[in-house]
């Protein structure tokens, strides 16, 4: 094995690597300085004897400076700089000449500096100064790296037109490139430097910058030595994010040096959480074997003993009990040491949140207290603490301000803000408010950092701003796609930061009123079987006294009868739904203000005219729907709401209709079996008594009083059964039925930081579908789809369309005998998401996934069973931009197969299925 390259730690530290060039340039130059002073006292001994003779050590009063040589800038300037003056009394040689050099290459200006004596006349000497001036920068250019980075290394390396190019420039700029890369993983990345001459311009150079990057340099193994209570595969999983090569790992293993810095301490904070207090790192070396092409780490440990927590006293808090403090620290006497856990439980820099002692005497007031953990005592294997706490005053909030906010008004965001002037300083409060900003919608919500100012401890006040990020609240949505047998566009417009009171205000049109936080969407969908006209407005302070929240909407569907073999539409056949609905969502105080009340009256009218297609057992008639819906929800995701990392909400949501079976007088369990005549007189009509004509064909509901009615001129009957479209008429003449639906999600932080955290989804959801009147039966409405990408391009029928990825839209669904999808009454589903951040800025935010799925699906409660699962796996992008909304592509594979009419599944898996998602968010 061959080592080539060995670099401690210290090697790749740029800041102190710059010190140190810088330190070597300073010295190069002073000895280049020292060098000048010496050519010139020789020099001048020369002229002295051959053409101008002087004495040395003599005073001489300055006569002139002239200046010579390759220079732009003004001779009168150039002097200025040097620190000579005409008439000034100058020792040749002397301090004075010694001076003006140095003062001429502290400027980094010039190439060569020398002083000549021109001439002597008696007291008076004449001085000749040539220098060389350095070249400038006209053009730089870049060989081997992308474009977009180009501009950033020429910000970062000051590159611009007219830079004067010296060594210390070329130098600092090849080490600047060469560690960047290095730490990102590109370990052996050499830069080549080289300047041409510009022909164009006097004294000026192109720059020539070539990068070799190389490959990314993986870590082959990480060697740990001297540790022995303490095994090397508990140390290395502490590395978060240095990780060795190997074949099932899922970190990446590429060396990153300011990573590498971070899991060093992680490494020794991994033996503090074991007791060992005194456990340190004696030496780290990082070596590139040239044979593996890749790294080696070695680092060699102290681990010193193992101690335990001794006696642990409070000083200073008059506020809370030594118990009270003590329970909160949940740490006893003889308990393992752990010093990572007492930093977090007096102070948990990881949750600005957290269950501590700092943020206990903060969330009362307290903003000025310190707390201190102190070793006292240690002996044998036991450490005394003493907790001293200085209290401080109790702080009030005084002036609560916002900036930034230059188009939603002051008096939406003040709405949401929980800290009030005059109210005792409250962190919990202060987080709350920076969740509530953020669940807006309408401002960056990772931007958002309350400043502190006057912070007068005395006077026991502070003032609180919240700066604000504008971002673009509305959005439009234009999209075309094929489904359901046609081309199908979409055109739709949101305007989430909409103001109603402006409508008539034509200064407020820019280009509409906005800024009171009111929600206004418009949306039109059609193909050439069908079009839905969709209206909706949401002010989210109804009564603008307390956070009610008004849900309006109305939506009218025309739905043409398709034929998908021949692709033709009959427009004589045809099918509308009108949809009104009106509710309230009111924040509640009990238990909590996470907990949300909703309440919803919706109205839908289905309109069929000669529109047979087994959907629907009727061909002709109409069905109503009048429903209310009532929900309970919680919700404490926070801070972003495209992005949340931590939190969860859950919701039970119940809607009912009226149970019309119990005064409607229709007896259903024998509704099926009434018996009707009908008409098959061939070639004639009638008009019967109630002015309605009959034709040949029709069913005659059949008149109690008279068993064989004989019609004028008609003369042949046949009994036969009741007609199942006029029963179905009866049935679903008003939708009588129930649902249930329960929705729970978490949101965990599993590893990284705040700014790039890797965030764990759990999502698990239920439906159910019933009816009061089992007679009546379940209605063929409002049932639930299961299967593809979630996304519900038209309904007919009340149809809600629950997304599980790596199956065809709708497919996990109980099918009739021809295969076709009739929809389920009962379904769960169970989902996990691990996401990782890719961007959160304002202008997009950017996040990759995985996920794992299972749901199911049943025509019954009966059939229900939650453990029979399809089962998917894959990944996917998400991509929001407020102006488009949620944008996402997940590819996914399902490992079962689709239902069968026998309520089997197919043998083989689903395999791989592509799904995009536009302005949905699973």
């Amino acid at each position: 094995m061959r080592l080539s390259l060995v670099i401690k730690k210290e090697s790749v530290d740029l800041e102190k690597q710059v010190n140190k060039l810088n330190n070597f340039l300073v010295l190069q130059k002073s000895i280049k300085l020292l060098l000048g002073l010496l050519i010139f006292g020789s020099f001048s001994q020369i002229k002295a004897q051959d053409r101008v003779p002087f004495d040395q050590g003599k005073t001489y009063i300055l006569a002139k400076v002239d200046i010579v040589g390759k220079i732009s800038f003004n001779p009168n300037t150039v002097t200025t700089f040097a620190g000579l003056e005409k008439g000034q009394e100058i020792t040749v040689p002397g301090e004075e000449i010694s001076n003006a050099i140095k003062k001429l290459g502290k400027l980094g200006l010039f190439d060569e500096i020398t002083f000549y004596i021109n001439k002597i006349e008696k007291d008076s000497i004449y001085l000749d100064l040539h220098v060389e001036e350095l070249p400038k920068l006209n053009e730089v250019k870049f060989v081997g790296v992308n474009k977009s980075k180009i501009e950033g290394l020429i910000k970062d390396n000051g590159l611009t037109k007219e830079k004067v190019v010296n060594e210390n420039l070329i130098t600092t700029t090849k080490y600047y490139i060469e560690n960047k890369y290095k730490k990102d993983g590109f370990f052996n990345t050499k830069v080549n430097i080289n300047t041409v001459i510009d022909t164009s311009m006097t004294n000026h150079v192109n720059m020539v910058v070539k990068i070799d990057k190389g490959s990314k340099v993986k870590i082959k193994d990480i060697v740990f030595e001297g540790n022995k209570e303490v095994k090397s595969e508990t140390l290395r999983a502490a590395m978060k994010d240095t990780k060795r090569k190997t074949l099932i790992s899922l970190k990446t293993s590429k060396f990153i040096q300011a990573k590498y810095n971070d899991d060093l301490e992680k490494v020794i904070a991994a033996y503090k959480e074991r007791g060992y207090r005194d456990a340190r790192i004696l030496s780290d070396s990082v070596a590139y074997n040239e044979d593996l092409k890749a790294l080696m780490i070695k680092i060699k440990v102290e681990e010193g003993n193992k101690y335990r927590f001794g006696n642990i006293k409070f000083l200073g808090n008059t506020v809370y009990s030594d118990e009270g403090l003590l329970g909160m620290l949940g740490i006893k006497k003889g308990d393992t040491y752990n010093g990572v856990l007492l930093e977090k439980r007096i102070a948990d820099k990881t949750k600005p949140d957290g269950d501590d002692i700092t943020n206990l005497y903060q969330n009362n007031g307290y903003l000025f207290s310190n707390i201190n953990a102190v070793e006292t005592k240690t002996a044998n294997d036991s450490i005394d603490f003493e907790i001293r706490i200085t209290e401080g005053p109790i702080a009030y909030f005084n002036k609560i301000t916002i900036s930034g906010n230059d188009k939603t008004n002051d008096h939406v965001v003040y709405r949401e803000l929980r800290t009030k002037p005059g109210e005792k300083y409250n962190k919990d409060l202060l987080i709350r408010t920076i969740r509530e900003i953020g669940q807006l919608g309408f401002f960056d919500p990772e931007s958002i950092e309350p400043k502190f100012k006057n912070v007068d401890a005395a006077a026991g006040t502070v003032d609180i701003d919240y700066p604000l990020t504008e971002k673009g609240a509305s959005q439009i949505e234009l999209q075309g796609g094929y489904g359901g047998g046609g081309f199908i566009g979409t055109l739709g417009l949101s305007f989430n930061n909409f103001s109603a009171r402006n409508l008539f205000n034509k200064e407020a049109y820019k280009p509409l009123p906005m800024g009171d936080g009111q929600k206004v969407s418009l949306r039109l969908q059609a193909s050439s079987y069908f079009r839905t006209y969709s209206l909706s407005f949401s002010e989210p302070w109804f009564g603008r006294q307390k956070p009610v929240q008004l849900n309006t909407s109305f939506s009218y569907t025309q739905q043409f009868y398709n034929n998908f073999q021949t692709q033709r539409v009959d427009k004589s056949r045809s099918f509308n739904i009108l949809t009104i609905s009106a509710g309230i969502y009111k924040r509640l105080t009990v238990p909590d203000d996470y907990f949300g009340l909703s309440q919803t009256v919706s109205y839908q009218h289905y309109d069929l005219h000669n529109y047979n297609t087994g959907l629907f057992t009727f061909g002709d008639g109409a069905s109503r729907n009048l429903a209310y819906t009532i929900g309970l929800s919680r919700s404490n995701k926070g801070i972003n709401p495209i992005f949340p990392i931590y939190g969860a909400e859950f919701s039970i949501v119940g809607k009912f209709t009226l149970p019309y079976s119990l005064f409607n007088g229709v007896n259903y369990a024998t509704l099926g079996d009434q018996k009707e005549y009908k008409y098959i007189y061939s070639g004639a009509s009638y008009t019967g008594t109630n002015g309605i004509r009959v034709n040949s064909g029709d069913y005659l509901e059949a008149i109690p009083s008279q068993t064989n009615p004989t019609p004028n001129s008609v003369s042949d009957y046949q009994d036969a059964a009741a007609d199942p479209a006029k029963v179905d008429q009866k049935k679903y003449n008003w939708l009588e039925y129930y649902k249930l639906k329960f929705k729970a999600d978490w949101y965990t932080k599993v590893l990284g930081t705040p700014k790039s955290p890797l965030v764990l989804r759990a999502l698990v959801e239920f439906g159910f579908l019933g009816a009061y009147n089992q007679d009546r039966g379940i209605i063929p409405f409002e049932r639930f789809f299961l299967g593809g990408d979630g996304m519900q391009n038209f309904a007919m029928d009340g149809r809600e369309v629950i997304a599980l990825r790596g199956y065809p839209n709708s497919s996990l669904t109980p099918v009739n005998s021809l295969g076709e999808p009739v929809g389920a009454t009962v379904y769960n589903k169970y989902s996990l998401e691990l996401r990782y951040p890719i961007t959160l800025k304002p202008s997009a935010s950017i996040y990759a996934l995985t996920f794992l799925e299972a749901g199911s699906s049943f025509d019954t409660f009966k059939n229900y069973n939650p453990f029979a699962l399809s089962r998917s796996a894959g990944a996917g992008l998400r991509v929001y931009m407020p102006a488009f909304g949620l944008l996402g592509i997940d590819f996914g594979y399902g490992f079962d197969g689709l239902p069968l009419p026998n309520g089997l599944l197919r043998p083989q898996a689903n395999g791989w299925e592509t799904h995009f998602i536009i302005g949905q968010q699973f």
